[in-house]
């Protein structure tokens, strides 16, 4: 009796996508596609945040999901679920880029011309979405995971700490950091776009 109360106030304090991936681990469909509604954004941000290009991104995102779908007997609660699922993420995009390095299979002008993703709404429907884009690309890394996890993600910035396993106030300041030199850049774009001196 006991044991069955230790085990009541344990699933209490699991978060629902941890439990959602135990219950993937006995093939319930449904958990799956929970799961995914509560998590797309954030993983196509993260991948985004990596691959700089929503198709790739996109990609990757879905990769994800099948492996998370096939390897969900290999999930260990810990109260990570999201960490366990930017692993899975973070990995196929470092392998799409080493593909892509080894076998560079369309130049850059190409992929510029594909269609853009769709997931990633607040970047594709600006209407300075290129010039934002290239004042994404000009932050480091870590702020660009940063600004695209919480902004297109929509993940506390609480759970950005706990991924990228750094201090609250770091992502904190970081972020506004990033927000301000992004705001910056689009700026001097805008004013170069017009010819203003």
């Amino acid at each position: 009796m006991r044991q069955a109360a230790e085990n009541g106030e344990h699933e209490k304090g699991r978060s629902e996508e941890d439990r959602l991936l135990l219950l993937m681990k006995t093939g319930d469909q449904e958990a799956f596609r929970r799961l995914y509604e509560l998590t797309a954004k954030g993983i196509y941000s993260y991948a985004l945040s990596i691959l700089k290009h929503p198709q790739d991104a996109e990609e990757v995102m879905q990769d994800t999901y099948l492996a998370a779908w096939n390897q969900a007997g290999q999930y260990r609660t810990e109260g990570k679920p999201m960490a366990w699922l930017l692993t899975i993420a973070r990995n196929l995009c470092y392998m799409r880029l080493r593909t892509q390095r080894e076998h560079p299979q369309v130049s850059y002008e190409e992929l510029e011309q594909e269609a853009p993703g769709e997931l990633c709404a607040q970047i594709e429907s600006a209407p300075e979405k290129q010039m934002l884009l290239e004042a994404l690309a000009s932050l480091s890394e870590e702020d660009r995971k940063i600004v695209l996890l919480h902004d297109a993600g929509e993940m506390k910035h609480r759970e950005i700490a706990q991924y990228l396993d750094c201090p609250l106030s770091t992502v904190l300041s970081k972020y506004r950091r990033a927000l301000k030199k992004l705001q910056v850049l689009v700026d001097k774009m805008e004013l170069e776009e017009n010819n203003i001196p």
